[in-house]
């Protein structure tokens, strides 16, 4: 029980310092935000180390962070291996097809009534459809490669690009769209200068929701079918071999490719709207 109580003690000084630190003068540095979230996660897995070694809990049902640790060092290459075939083939590529893709159907949805009322519904439906049905479709239609499960991030992404798109094309109001027409600017020149820079924040919120959901397209699409390699197929071997540590090791790697993506992402929101409220600082 000593693991046990050592996670308890740490457990409660890390907690007192985030307090200290989050009500601190210096709260508001770059240093102090980072460090309160980094402290809080060595909390977790120092709590979590804690509690498996404690009550000697089994590695099939949960390993501790540190075995978890060491299999990742020994298993960089397949790893390795497995983030190229579903991140940057998978994941990657349907997220850009779709995003693409999405774009131009809102564009053309805002330019044409008859496009709104016939492709938001048809949009509705599909993004309605379970993935776990939708997979084995496309994975049957492309193949077991990357192509498949390109195939199903592009789905999964293009719905929220869309919706997101084509409500912030229509976020400016009468007065903005009635000083455009004053200055004889046709429909692209005010889509260019007025009505796309309205809509990037709204874009922008699409596309992090599309972060997430192409990671997850891309490895549950890998379940089935796909050759011997991939985030998917690698958790899927791993749950049936008991290889629970080698799982855990493609769950962290799955977040850190996510919150990566994700923080890019948020990265280039705030460089391109920088002008936003939500941006502005004091």
């Amino acid at each position: 029980m000593s693991w046990m109580v050592f996670a308890l003690v740490f457990w409660g000084g890390a907690w007192a310092l985030n307090s200290y630190l989050a009500n601190s003068p210096w709260r508001g540095s770059l240093f102090v935000r980072v460090l309160i979230p980094v402290l809080f996660g060595v909390t977790l897995i120092v709590l979590w180390e804690g509690v498996v070694r404690g009550f000697a809990v089994s590695p099939v049902i949960l390993p501790a962070p540190s075995t978890v640790a060491v299999t990742f060092a020994n298993s960089t290459d397949i790893l390795w291996m497995d983030f190229k075939q579903t991140v940057l083939k998978g994941a990657v590529s349907g997220f850009l097809i779709g995003v693409t893709a999405a774009f131009v159907t809102a564009v053309l949805i805002d330019r044409s009534a008859f496009l709104t009322r016939g492709l938001l519904p048809i949009g509705n439906f599909v993004a309605a459809l379970p993935i776990v049905g939708i997979a084995p479709i496309l994975v049957s239609w492309f193949g077991f490669d990357w192509q498949s499960k390109a195939a199903v991030v592009v789905v999964m992404v293009f719905f929220p690009i869309l919706v997101n798109t084509v409500q912030g094309l229509r976020e400016t109001d009468a007065m903005q769209r009635d000083l455009m027409h004053t200055y004889a600017a046709g429909y692209l020149d005010s889509l260019i200068k007025l009505r796309l820079p309205a809509a990037l924040p709204f874009v922008f919120n699409g596309l992090k929701i599309a972060t997430t959901l192409a990671l997850i397209g891309a490895i549950v699409a890998e379940y089935f079918g796909s050759p011997t390699r991939g985030m998917g197929f690698r958790i899927s071997t791993g749950v049936g071999s008991l290889s629970i540590d080698l799982v855990w090791a493609e769950i962290v790697v799955a977040a850190m490719a996510g919150t990566a993506f994700y923080g890019l992402v948020a990265w280039i929101e705030k460089r391109v709207t920088f002008w936003h409220p939500s941006h502005r600082s004091n």
